[in-house]
């Protein structure tokens, strides 16, 4: 059952309706107003899910989200049961709610989540690339040249990088990212996930602009990209940053240490040797 005057997040399917959770169930049936980014999708889910519901249900998304979220912070204070839900998985995640969020958030009225399915997630884990640490970067630019700039600050990221995007879309961002990123590096592209037809390829992003260009790109997409790999650096090349660190009024010793410590392979003491005798010349 959803709280009185409490302004709840429910994750739906985001693809195969009996991933939906007992909790969200629940959330539907007892809900007083929810708020919906397609309500006929959410009708086809109840539908699916065998769930009534006597809520009063509203439309929620990217083109009324800021006009909607008064009227879903109103029945909020007045002690309703508010449920926001996506057409699939998290809402806010590159999807309508954050705005909702933020401004019960201001109020000081309380927010909470029913979790579930997430794209991100599933991709992630089955992408065969490495997830201890990782970033979200939604939706890249449409246009080729936005694309491009988004993505060139990106190729020295260490972190394994996950992107949505458009069936429609998805050759020309992978051709960006391999060039971006160069064609040999790591990705995965995930479509359909959960569906009948879910498929996961893997391989560099070279061979994914390959299959990408020989077929026709169907259903919704994750893409899944290998961070970059650490480039050595030598002491000799560290000089000049530790210099720059003490300039600004850092210890010496200190800067030579910190730089040292997120370079592997190279020696504080090392460091802080040459950039005393840089100093001194």
């Amino acid at each position: 059952m959803l709280e009185p005057g409490v302004l709840t997040l429910a994750a739906t399917p985001i693809g195969n309706p009996l991933d939906a959770s007992v909790r969200l169930l629940r959330a539907l049936g007892s809900a007083d107003l929810i708020a919906a980014e397609d309500t006929r999708r959410l009708h086809r889910l109840m539908t699916d899910l065998e769930v009534s519901t006597s809520a009063r249900i509203l439309s929620y998304h990217e083109h009324n989200e800021a006009e909607r979220t008064a009227t879903l912070l109103e029945a909020v204070r007045a002690g309703q049961r508010v449920l926001v839900v996506t057409d699939a998985g998290m809402p806010v995640v590159s999807d309508p709610g954050f705005e909702a969020v933020r401004a019960a958030a201001e109020e000081g009225l309380p927010v909470t989540v029913i979790p579930g399915p997430s794209a991100v997630l599933t991709a992630l884990a089955a992408s065969g690339i490495a997830p201890d640490r990782f970033t979200f970067e939604g939706f890249p630019p449409r246009r080729g040249g936005r694309r491009a700039s988004a993505l060139e600050p990106l190729a020295g990221e260490r972190r394994t990088m996950v992107f949505f995007e458009s069936p429609r879309r998805t050759a020309a961002t992978l051709a960006a990212m391999a060039e971006a990123f160069g064609e040999g590096r790591r990705a995965a592209v995930a479509r359909e996930l959960t569906k009948t037809h879910e498929e996961i390829l893997r391989g560099t992003l070279a061979e994914l602009v390959r299959w990408a260009e020989g077929t026709e790109v169907l259903g919704e997409i994750v893409i899944v990209v290998a961070g970059a790999e650490p480039v050595a650096a030598s002491a000799e090349d560290l000089v000049d940053e530790v210099l720059e660190r003490a300039a600004a009024g850092e210890r010496l010793k200190d800067a030579a240490k910190e730089i040292a410590r997120v370079h592997e392979g190279v020696g504080a003491s090392e460091l802080y040797d040459l950039a005393l005798a840089a100093r001194r010349r």
